[in-house]
C-alpha cells in the first residue's frame, strides 16, 4: 500500500509567495509616499526658515537690504546664524533651494524636488512678502496659489 506524505504542493507555495509579494509591494509604495510627504513638509519648513532669516537679516542691517546669497545667513557673516550651513548649501531632504537676490528690497526662493516623483511632487516659491506658494506641475512662481 502506498503511504501518503504530508507536504506543500508547488501551487500552494506559489500562492503564498504571491500573497507575500503583493503585501510587500503595498508596504513599500506606502513607505515611499510617506517619505515623499515628509520631504515636502521639510521643504516647506526650510522655505519658511529662509524667508524668516531674510526678514531678520533685512531688519538688522543698515542700510536695509536682503542678503546676496544664502551663505550670508550663516556664520561667520551672521552671528548668530539665521539658518544652518546645510540649508545654506542649497539642498536638504530631497529638495534643492535656489535663492535669487533681485535688489535691496526683493528676493526670490525656489525649492524644487531633486528627483521629481521620488523626493517630492510639488515645487515651492517664496519672496519678500513671505507668502509660500506651490505648484505640482512646474516650478512655482509668484502667480501660484499660496499654501494654506
Amino acid at each position: 500500500m502506498r503511504q501518503k506524505r504530508k507536504a506543500f504542493t508547488l501551487v500552494e507555495i506559489m500562492i503564498v509567495i504571491t500573497i507575500i509579494a503583493t503585501l510587500a509591494a503595498l508596504a513599500v509604495s506606502s513607505m515611499l509616499r510617506s517619505r515623499m510627504n515628509a520631504n515636502e513638509v521639510a521643504a516647506i519648513a526650510s522655505c519658511r526658515a529662509i524667508a524668516t532669516g531674510n526678514q531678520n537679516y533685512y531688519g538688522n542691517i543698515n542700510p536695509h537690504t536682503y542678503p546676496s546669497s544664502l551663505t550670508n545667513l550663516t556664520t561667520p557673516t551672521s552671528d548668530p546664524p539665521y539658518i544652518d550651513a546645510v540649508l545654506a548649501g542649497g539642498t536638504r531632504q530631497g529638495y534643492t533651494f535656489a535663492y535669487t537676490f533681485v535688489d535691496t528690497e526683493h528676493f526670490r526662493l525656489y525649492a524644487d524636488p531633486e528627483s521629481l516623483g521620488r523626493t517630492g511632487v510639488r515645487h515651492f516659491f517664496v519672496d519678500e512678502t513671505g507668502v509660500l506658494r506651490a505648484n505640482a506641475t512646474s516650478p512655482a512662481s509668484a502667480s501660484d496659489p499660496p499654501i494654506q
